[in-house]
């Protein structure tokens, strides 16, 4: 009996061991949760990692970013402009708007002053033909009328050619002219005084070529230029430098002033009250000294 309770003994105790040595539920789920694992491992490898939990953007149009583009009416930048110009020997351009315009007739006075030598604020110098003008300082504007000529004309038919060389201050009235005492003698007797008249704007034949003055004092650091004998109004003076053309600012003297010496006894371009454009090459930067030139503006 007692090696049959001990057998019996054992066998339980071999039961209870088998018994507890089984997979329970916990061991199940944590084997579904391995198996589950293998099987994306198996099947996603490659696969692109889905987005952030956060919410998606709305596919609504009326609620989408909208995708930046050009303002309306914009155009691309234009490159930048060449370092130099290439030169023109003459071109036209759109006429110059100033007070004396070309086709029109001004209404005024005429006075007489005493004009010694013909040297005036327009500081061409001694002159020896003494048919020669100031203009009121409206007109005149800032040396503009500096060379122009015109022809007066009076109410009895008298008429004289006179070249602007010269300012008359006020009260000189606009439309007056302050002619030479022997350019008035032409159109009424000195006595007078003052005289009605009208003029206008010409471009006569102009003997020879233009010329080009430097400024006493002018250097490779400060320059001013002068155009003389020109057939119409000069209007511009630009200078070329490494940076292209550049426009010269003029003075009430009728220099044209380059303040830091760029351009001075290089290449200018001078532009006429039409329009037309003459390229000047090879002046040397000599004060005081006319220097002349090829070239000369057209007939209008």
């Amino acid at each position: 009996m007692r090696g049959a309770t001990v057998l019996l003994t054992v066998a339980g105790v071999l039961v209870c061991l088998v018994t507890t040595m089984r997979p329970g539920p916990k061991a199940e789920a944590a084997a579904e949760v391995r198996a589950d694992v293998a099987a994306t491992a198996a099947t996603g490898a490659g696969a692109t990692p889905q987005a952030p939990t956060s919410p998606a953007p709305s596919t609504d149009s009326s609620q989408a970013a909208p995708t930046p583009t050009a303002a309306t009416g914009t155009t691309a930048a234009a490159p930048p402009p060449s370092a130099e110009a290439p030169p023109e020997s003459a071109s036209t351009t759109t006429p110059s708007a100033g007070r004396i315009q070309p086709g029109t007739t001004y209404s005024g006075v005429a006075t007489a002053y005493a004009a010694a030598d013909g040297n005036g604020a327009c500081l061409f110098g001694p002159s020896d033909d003494l048919m020669i003008a100031a203009m009121n300082t409206t007109d005149y504007e800032s040396s503009r009328a500096c060379g122009a000529y015109v022809r007066v004309r009076t109410a009895s038919g008298a008429s004289i050619t006179v070249r602007i060389t010269n300012e008359c201050p006020l009260p000189c009235a606009p439309g007056q002219l302050d002619l030479s005492e022997q350019a008035f003698a032409k159109l009424a007797d000195p006595k007078l005084g003052r005289i009605p008249i009208t003029w206008s704007l010409l471009s006569p034949s102009a003997p020879g070529t233009m010329s080009i003055r430097y400024k006493t004092g002018s250097s490779p650091y400060w320059c001013g230029i002068q155009v003389i004998g020109h057939r119409n109004p000069v209007v511009r003076l630009e200078v070329r430098t490494t940076k292209g053309w550049r426009r010269l600012p003029r003075t009430d003297y009728n220099y044209f002033l380059s303040a830091d010496g760029s351009g001075c006894g290089g290449a200018m371009r001078i532009t006429d009250i039409y329009g037309e454009q003459l390229t000047v090459e090879g002046t040397a930067l000599l004060p005081n000294v006319a220097q002349p030139t090829r070239v000369q503006f057209a007939p209008h």
